[in-house]
């Protein structure tokens, strides 16, 4: 009868273990996943910022070049 509770004993240390270990590689990949991710909404978010910039520079050019073609066709 002893043997039998040691052998079921280890098997649940075993299950344990094994589920733990499953658990911590999940979560690391998660973590991993998520830095991931962050990385690539801050690369996202420089854009955002940038490009209401680029759009005023757009509309002064096409000012600019309305106001040239004005000239040349005049």
């Amino acid at each position: 009868m002893t043997s039998e509770i040691i052998i079921a004993l280890l098997s649940l240390a075993g299950t344990l273990l094994g589920s733990f270990g499953g658990v911590l590689a999940s979560a690391k990949l998660t973590n991993f996943r998520l830095s991931q991710l962050e990385k690539k909404v801050d690369k996202h978010n420089s854009f955002a910022t940038r490009i209401p910039i680029i759009e005023e520079q757009i509309k002064g050019n096409n000012h600019r070049l309305c106001d040239l073609e004005a000239r040349c066709f005049k």
